[in-house]
């Protein structure tokens, strides 16, 4: 069986209650749980949460809430992967047989079930491939940054490369912090890696890419959504 585990805790101190909040009609989490559900290669969706009323919502939009993640793993510091693999080693106790496991983040609004199923089938292509995640391109070089010295001043980030011609730069990309699918096994492999050379990305166009932790990009991600979805109705 695929799943798709949905961290989701209940702090968040820049956009308070940010994965509950209503998002163009209804919770951010329910967009994450409606696009999951309609995959056609996820069987079940799992939220991993602290907090019950995140729990209560998740499950009447139709996600699966079979245990309350412990505040060890629902602090500040904690990263993603801890919390997959404790929702995937719950699972197993529970009885559930397990296949491939897409990660996808409560405020990934912008994320379509089409790509999930993307990321999902570019995985079965090879049994060497570790992760698929989904990523964007950087729009300016990052070769060509510049920083500021303690003294005011401004030095290039890297002398060779600041002088060169934009396409005689290497393409870099940035993860879009929204999906990362993997056979189970590998979530639960604690020296595993996201990003390695057994790793794939599916590179998306910068506006489906958008980070959620300030109002400002809230309302940018609400306006990008409305458009999308007029787009879609066309």
């Amino acid at each position: 069986m695929n799943i798709a585990v949905i961290p989701a805790r209940g702090g968040s101190r820049r956009i308070p209650r940010k994965n509950i909040r209503n998002f163009c009609g209804k919770p951010m989490i329910a967009h994450a749980i409606d696009n999951a559900l309609r995959s056609k290669h996820i069987q079940r969706v799992v939220v991993s949460t602290d907090d019950e009323e995140i729990a209560t919502i998740a499950i009447e939009y139709g996600a699966d809430v079979p245990f309350m993640r412990p505040a060890a793993l629902a602090d500040d510091y904690t990263g993603t992967a801890p919390v997959v693999r404790h929702a995937i080693s719950m699972l197993l106790q529970d009885g559930w047989t397990l296949d491939k496991c897409a990660c996808i983040y409560a405020t990934s609004p912008l994320l379509s079930s089409q790509l999930i199923d993307t990321c999902i089938e570019k995985l079965k292509e090879s049994d060497d491939l570790k992760y698929v995640f989904t990523a964007a391109r950087f729009s300016f070089p990052i070769q060509r940054a510049l920083m500021q010295t303690d003294g005011g001043g401004v030095i290039p980030f890297d002398n060779d490369a600041i002088s060169k011609r934009s396409q005689d730069l290497e393409t870099t990309y940035h993860d879009a912090g929204q999906l990362y699918c993997s056979h189970y096994s590998e979530w639960l492999n604690e020296k595993s890696r996201v990003f390695s050379e057994k790793s794939r990305m599916v590179v998306l166009p910068q506006h489906l890419v958008q980070d959620i932790d300030t109002e400002a990009d809230w309302q940018r991600a609400e306006l990008l959504y409305k458009i999308l979805e007029k787009e879609s109705t066309k």
